[in-house]
């Protein structure tokens, strides 16, 4: 692999999956491992201010892959199943390829709710009713973790409703039956007098170019673990990147913090590839034939 050469672009886009990255920058641990990187911000469905939309059928012109493909970008994470579907059909698609580099260290809760004078009272009651995600990515991929305990596959339904703050209003106007959301938004739903049906972590995935070499890699998921420690002892200083997401939705202290988690980011297993890979293969949801020697390189512990 060859050394890196050139300034490295990181993405920061959704705070709840990037606050480790964004209070390492903050607190100079990148400069710490002499790292020289610019930090390139796109929009995501956890903000306020996002317009754009997306698709079931299509991840790769959405705004982050947008950016990677023209090579704006060389390393960034998202929900695990999303990283896991691009790694896998970028190549398919004649694309810049990338490749999982890390298991994440953020574990973004998602949650599934209701309207606050719904008649659903627990998951099952969902069944056969339109449930509202961002198709492809992670409140789409935990939506479908969470439900297939309770329903079978075929009852599962999904649907695409826009950013989170889009989706909570389709779900006050009745155009839904449940919206799948993240912090902050699980807190604003709360706010909002909205019922939480079912929650659960979601991990991140780190992906990178190949032009990103190993020893680069090791540096930025070190100073990652740096800031994972300074959030376990007090998160607050860093808590006004959710907050600002909301527009002014949420105060601080109304920010449910005891759903923020956060661990050192690690290599990325063969068996957790294999269950991941095919458990996505299962709901239709990224192509087969895929191998881990083709899609996972751990080269930061190499």
């Amino acid at each position: 692999m060859q050394k890196t050469r050139y300034k490295t672009h990181v993405a920061i886009m959704n705070a709840v999956h990037d606050l480790p990255v964004l209070v390492a920058r903050d607190e100079g641990f990148f400069r710490d491992e002499g790292l020289d990187i610019e930090f390139v911000t796109t929009p995501g469905m956890a903000q306020v201010t996002t317009s754009h939309a997306v698709r079931f059928d299509s991840v790769f012109d959405r705004p982050l892959d947008a950016v990677y493909n023209d090579g704006g970008i060389d390393q960034y994470r998202m929900c695990e199943w999303g990283i896991m579907k691009r790694a896998v059909e970028a190549d398919c698609s004649g694309l810049r390829g990338r490749k999982i580099v890390a298991l994440g260290a953020s574990m973004s809760k998602f949650a599934i709710a209701v309207a606050s004078d719904s008649d659903l009272y627990e998951p099952e009651m969902l069944k056969d009713k339109q449930i509202a995600v961002t198709p492809n990515n992670g409140s789409h991929f935990t939506t479908l973790k969470m439900m297939e305990g309770f329903l079978a596959p075929e009852h599962v339904k999904t649907t695409n409703a826009g950013s989170m703050p889009k989706r909570i209003e389709a779900l006050r106007q009745g155009k839904v039956a449940a919206v799948s959301l993240m912090e902050p938004w699980i807190s604003v739903a709360q706010k909002q007098g909205l019922r939480i049906l079912i929650e659960s972590h979601s991990t991140r995935s780190e992906a990178a170019s190949d032009e990103i070499d190993g020893s680069t890699l090791a540096a930025m998921f070190r100073a990652q673990a740096r800031a994972v420690e300074v959030l376990a002892h007090d998160p607050t200083p860093y808590l006004h990147y959710l907050i600002a997401e909301t527009g002014g939705l949420l105060e601080l202290h109304e920010l449910q913090t005891w759903r923020l988690l956060h661990a050192a980011p690690q290599p990325y297993t063969r068996e957790r590839f294999e269950d991941t890979y095919n458990w996505t293969v299962r709901w239709n949801m990224v192509v087969p034939g895929a191998t881990y020697e083709k899609v996972v390189d751990n080269r930061a512990w190499a």
